[in-house]
């Protein structure tokens, strides 16, 4: 970091001083020993306006403590089929570590369904995730390596990306929403792979409208981006959708254990036990889904939603002309 830029940590971590004590106490849930990692992944999410990312950091604080988001992993979904089904549809895990010992989440963005359970219960389980992987499997990282690991790495299934994603935006701009205003930084890169014709327009209209710096974070592969993303990782750590070509739907194409998708593959079993032993020690184990409140979306994030929508109607219609024709 440059002086300007050491300056703005400094008068980032002055106001955070005076802040109030319950939000002190989270704060310190959230940077696990790193403060000043934690202050600059809010400074770079406000392009270092220190005004801005005090703002910024303070409401994140408010929202956490108002939807007692430093007991979530306390917190279990209930019973454990419904947290199965939960799994089934809304596919992410933990598929292993780069070489420099980043996290690497792997994502089935085209074949997540999101309609086995309420909009709450996704939302809980996908915090719950973030939680568990800035609490407990960073900090572990950053332990055995003896240096800061404050991100992961993202790689995006697009196998089965249909039209009828479109239903399901609501959904996904409520998680994106959380995770832009109270996760900031977090992935280094997104990796898309396994990417149809759909994504393909969508990203040609969408990407002149990202900031630069998360334009320079998505890289989209070819094929499955195999090759590509064994230059960063062992075959073994590689997620199960990009093992070979032409693989199929990223649900059905290995086993279960094998499947960083599934509740029997070894991250989900250790999460979710994690989860349930923490409830057990307070008593906590309660019936329904964790109500958490979304923020409102970035004026320019909601914008690209509305890019996004406009253009898969775009496809739709030029779809049913196509057919029509045909007829």
């Amino acid at each position: 970091m440059g002086a300007d830029s050491e300056d703005a940590v400094k008068q980032l971590s002055l106001l955070m001083e005076q802040v109030e004590a319950p939000l002190k106490r989270s704060f310190q849930n959230m940077h696990q020993g790193y403060p000043k990692e934690t202050l600059v992944r809010f400074l770079k999410a406000r392009e270092w306006n220190v005004a801005k990312a005090h703002k910024m950091i303070v409401e994140c604080l408010n929202w956490r403590i108002q939807n007692e988001i430093d007991s979530v992993l306390e917190r279990p979904i209930v019973p454990v089929d419904l947290y199965r089904s939960i799994r089934d549809s809304q596919l992410i895990g933990l598929s292993g570590y780069t070489k420099e010992g980043l996290p690497i989440f792997g994502i089935g963005v085209g074949h997540s369904t999101y309609d086995k359970a309420s909009v709450h219960y996704y939302v809980q389980s996908h915090i719950q995730i973030n939680e568990y992987r800035d609490r407990i499997i960073l900090p572990r990282l950053t332990q055995q390596f003896g240096r800061p690991v404050t991100s992961c790495i993202k790689v995006l299934d697009m196998t089965g990306l249909k039209l009828s994603a479109l239903s399901q935006i609501k959904m996904l701009t409520s998680i994106s929403t959380v995770d832009d205003l109270n996760y900031p930084e977090k992935t280094e890169t997104y990796y898309v792979v396994n990417v149809p014709y759909i994504f393909s327009a969508c990203w040609k209209v969408v990407k002149p409208l990202l900031q630069e710096r998360t334009k320079k974070k998505v890289k989209v592969l070819t094929g499955c981006g195999r090759d590509e993303l064994l230059k960063i990782m062992d075959y073994s750590s590689l997620p199960h959708f990009c093992r070979r070509e032409a693989s199929g739907s990223s649900k059905h194409s290995s086993t279960d254990v094998d499947n960083c998708f599934s509740l029997d593959h070894p991250f989900h079993k250790e999460l979710y036990g994690h989860i349930r032993e923490q409830a057990s020690r307070r008593e906590l184990i309660k019936m329904g889904s964790l109500h958490v409140s979304i923020p409102e979306p970035d004026p320019d994030d909601a914008k690209i939603v509305e890019v996004i929508q406009a253009e898969f109607q775009k496809i739709g219609e030029q779809d049913e002309s196509t057919n029509s024709h045909k007829d």
